[in-house]
């Protein structure tokens, strides 16, 4: 396993025309039809369904976090890299 912080994950979230956010990430939960998921730098490969709900994004720095609404779709992680592609998606504002 690698020291803590050595690593990041490079996020992708998409709907059908648009891509909705792109960057680095130490975290990522989202909402599949198997119950909730966290992504950690490192996580084996996966492809996932998603349900409609919210995905988090904690990006990589300690800068914050990402909020967006995703109905269906899927998630797909592979190399520390996590995409997300759903019908609909849009960023979530506080």
């Amino acid at each position: 396993m690698a020291e803590t912080g050595a690593h990041q994950l490079q996020v992708s979230v998409v709907s059908a025309d648009h891509e909705v956010w792109t960057g680095t990430a130490s975290m990522v939960v989202a909402k599949t039809t198997e119950g909730e998921i966290g992504i950690l730098p490192g996580h084996e490969p996966l492809l996932a369904i998603l349900s409609a709900g919210e995905v988090r994004i904690t990006t990589s720095g300690g800068s914050g976090a990402v909020r967006a609404s995703a109905d269906d779709g899927f998630l797909s992680v592979e190399h520390d890299t996590v995409t997300i592609v759903a019908r609909n998606a849009a960023l979530v504002q506080d």
